[in-house]
């Protein structure tokens, strides 16, 4: 190895260490498991490292940030695989961006940046030309650039999404495949019913919690419960009520590590197939905040699970009536359903580039809705002016400069992840990572 590549495996490990050392010394079996995740390929290692990505960024001098365009809603951890299906607030199946555990107040291209990383390193790993991928990345970031400027032209912001009747494709075919999911199903995989009633099949990942525990978690259920917006908050009195709770662990890559539980509660009436299930995990550290230095911004918010429920309803339209925080002890949570009609878009089949490009489309329409419009229960006050406005003022004959600036970052930074990936694989196997070791 030489200086060079030293070098920069010892600021990976930093970055990595700097970011999670905590819950990394909370649970260091739960990062081994996603460390092994992120060394199966170079895309997962960039999903399992947007804190490495903003170090990345700290002093890139954005052409197309100035003082709005530096200052809005960004998802934080936008790239491929963070787009899928849910059920809105409305009742209508939407596919749109999902995982919200990463938004924060930053420049809008870094979305963008990041996504079209990640769909150069998908390329890559699908062995696309580049020029197939530069082109794959012009059509998803015109597409953007030409729905932000449809919001400019509209007195007043509509809420795009798709849906069943207007999806085509790979979209479509996802959305029919979640209108097929059943509560009853979730709750068949998640629970049994014991002396007429569910509760929690006990087994792997699944922990059972102590009567003081308990008491805590459902105490925080009561703080949240008062929190959820009026127009979303059910008035049946049986609705909240607790039936059963636990601990949970083994999420996916982003949340290695993060404490969380279910609770079982009733829903709209006492009929077993109703019952839902809520999630309630610990925010993390968004990874744009590391960078952004920015006082007020950073005291808006009570603490890291207030952040994420403010940052998605500034960015998702009609959000999960159920959404919401609060806190055990002094540590923010976010509570959300544990739905059965959210599903992740599978990239596994699409292979051809023609296949692709409308798929991408779709998506650039999607990510200039989460930067263009607000849930209609979202009151926050950082960000004021209209973000299309902002959007535009800076791109205003410049389109094809914007276009290729950001595929060449993309491009670069891919290429950059693919020898990072190489370098952190290392640093792992060989036990460089503090607290967490190979095996």
């Amino acid at each position: 190895m030489d200086v060079a590549d030293s070098t920069r495996q010892g600021r990976i490990v930093e970055v990595l260490v700097e970011a999670f050392a905590d819950l990394m010394e909370a649970d260091p079996s739960a990062f081994r498991t996603k460390f092994r995740k992120m060394a199966a390929d170079p895309f997962a290692f960039f999903r399992g490292s947007a804190c490495l990505f903003y170090d990345d960024l700290r002093d890139f001098d954005d052409p197309w940030a100035d003082e709005r365009t530096g200052r809005v809603w960004i998802h934080g951890d936008l790239h491929l695989e963070n787009f899928g299906t849910y059920m809105n607030s409305e009742g209508t199946l939407v596919f749109d961006v999902n995982d919200f555990d990463e938004a924060y107040v930053g420049p809008f291209s870094w979305d963008l940046r990041r996504f079209v990383a990640s769909l150069a390193l998908m390329g890559w790993q699908k062995a696309l030309p580049e020029s197939d991928v530069r082109a794959l990345a012009d059509t998803y970031l015109r597409s953007y650039v030409e729905h932000v400027l449809h919001y400019v032209q509209r007195e007043a912001d509509e809420a795009y999404a798709l849906r069943l009747d207007n999806s085509r494709g790979a979209i479509q075919d996802l959305l029919l495949s979640a209108r097929l999911a059943t509560r009853v199903d979730l709750l068949e995989s998640v629970t049994v019913i014991e002396d007429y009633d569910r509760r929690f099949r006990r087994g792997r990942g699944v922990r059972e919690l102590d009567e003081k525990e308990r008491t805590t978690v459902c105490e925080a259920l009561d703080t949240y419960i008062e929190r959820v917006p009026r127009s979303k908050r059910s008035a049946r009195p049986v609705f909240y009520r607790i039936k059963d709770v636990v601990g949970r662990k083994g999420f996916g890559i982003g949340s290695a590590g993060l404490p969380a539980y279910n609770v079982l509660i009733e829903g709209a009436t006492q009929a077993l197939e109703n019952d839902i299930v809520l999630s309630l995990k610990q925010g993390n550290v968004a990874a744009p905040s590391r960078i952004v230095d920015e006082p007020r911004v950073r005291d808006y918010f009570e603490h890291e699970g207030h952040r994420t429920v403010v940052s998605q309803r500034a960015l998702q339209v009609h959000t999960d009536p159920l959404l919401g925080y609060t806190e055990i002890g002094d540590t923010g949570f976010v509570v959300a359903e544990l739905s059965p009609y959210e599903l992740d878009l599978d990239w596994s089949d699409l292979t051809e580039p023609e296949d692709i490009a409308p798929v991408l489309e779709d998506l650039g329409r999607a990510t200039a809705k989460v930067h263009c419009v607000s849930d209609e229960d979202s009151d926050q006050t950082l960000v004021t002016f209209q973000t299309e406005d902002a959007i535009q003022n800076v791109v205003d004959g410049r389109l094809d400069e914007f276009v290729g600036e950001i595929i060449d970052f993309g491009i670069a930074y891919a290429e950059v992840s693919r020898e990072d990936h190489q370098l952190f694989v290392n640093a792992f196997r060989e036990g460089e990572i503090a607290g967490v070791s190979a095996t």
